[in-house]
């Protein structure tokens, strides 16, 4: 089944700007930084018809990113897309993704992602 285009509003942060290092009782962890929590709930609030699919099989993933600048790299959309998209329940576990298709645009005045997924039968 094929699943419509959706857009997101907003620049992913960098996956190596996602984390910080914290200490729990004692020890090291890992812990989303605030920005990476304000994405995952602005996600959350436009990705419409999405929201608790619960995609189960495998999929591809068709990713169209609208960056400010060329500085941004690609990839960090794809784990930020695929991370938000389990969040939200669109997706039930990323490790089912089997194919991703990415294009990267240039887009000053609105920096944006817009995906469509496929499940493979």
């Amino acid at each position: 089944m094929e699943y419509q285009w959706q857009t997101i509003a907003g620049s992913p942060p960098s996956k190596s700007n996602s984390y910080r290092i914290v200490t729990i009782s004692g020890h090291g962890a890992l812990a989303k930084t605030a920005a990476t929590k304000a994405y995952e709930n602005s996600f959350y609030m436009q990705v419409g018809p999405y929201r608790n699919l619960m995609i189960d099989g495998y999929f591809e993933i068709h990713v169209r990113a609208y960056f400010t600048s060329m500085s941004h790299d690609i990839d960090n959309i794809l784990k930020s897309t695929l991370d938000c998209l389990q969040y939200c329940k669109a997706i039930r576990n990323d490790n089912r993704c089997v194919k991703v298709t990415a294009e990267k645009f240039i887009d000053k005045s609105n920096p944006r992602i817009e995906f469509k997924i496929t499940t493979i039968e």
